[in-house]
């Protein structure tokens, strides 16, 4: 018998510590089989919710924002590719990497939702900006984005040419900060269990499991 077992996925587009933990979900779920019955949402949070249109350096930004220096920088986006590359993402950002606003990717995600093609939007909005280096703000990309994932690219282009959905987002983020959520990923299991960031698959398993078992008792 299968625990049915609803997941929050709360996340950014632009963040790679997200992608990790997304892999790691999944390859839990992967190894738990018929024991579970998933079910993933992905909820909006903005990481740099003021960040405007053209974006900012990524070295200059993550200086501004945590105080690292261009190395520290540099070593870090080094772990984050070896980690990739082991759970088979390619992350291609480099010290000419931008920073993005990403309050309309999270517009369309919303919809996604709604149209039953969420986690296929979010895995290329991913690969968008991490491996092809595309502007996740940028209004013609999302929608080609959006469209190669089997969405409407004419609904997707009418939706961001409005604030369709942004009040939706808006509610949604509030929540979650509301919930106490901080940093990303926060993964929420049953509205009730949580585990925050980059976690790998056997850190999900005992999670799960411990769930399962509390279920069944």
């Amino acid at each position: 018998m299968s625990t049915p077992l609803k997941i929050d996925f709360v996340s950014d587009v632009s963040c790679p510590w997200c992608i990790i933990g997304l892999r790691g979900l999944t390859d839990a779920l992967d190894q738990l089989g018929a024991e579970v019955q998933a079910e993933i949402h992905f909820q909006p949070f903005e990481l740099n919710p003021n960040m405007p249109a053209e974006g900012q350096n990524i070295v200059e930004h993550i200086t501004e924002k945590y105080g690292s220096s261009a190395e520290e920088s540099q070593a870090n986006r080094a772990r984050i590719r070896d980690l990739g590359a082991a759970l088979g993402f390619a992350f291609r950002t480099d010290g000419r990497s931008r920073i993005y606003n990403t309050f309309d990717a999270h517009r369309l995600l919303h919809w996604a939702g709604l149209e039953g093609l969420q986690y296929n939007l979010k895995e290329a909005l991913f690969k968008a900006y991490f491996t092809d280096q595309q502007n996740p703000s940028d209004h013609a990309t999302l929608a080609i984005i959006a469209e190669s994932v089997g969405l409407d690219i004419q609904r997707a282009a009418a939706i961001l040419a409005s604030d369709e959905y942004a009040a939706d987002v808006r509610e949604q983020e509030q929540l979650w900060i509301s919930r106490g959520v901080s940093s990303v990923p926060t993964i929420v299991f049953n509205d009730q269990y949580a585990v925050s960031g980059g976690q790998p698959a056997e850190a999900f398993v005992g999670a799960i499991r411990q769930i399962i078992n509390e279920a069944k008792n």
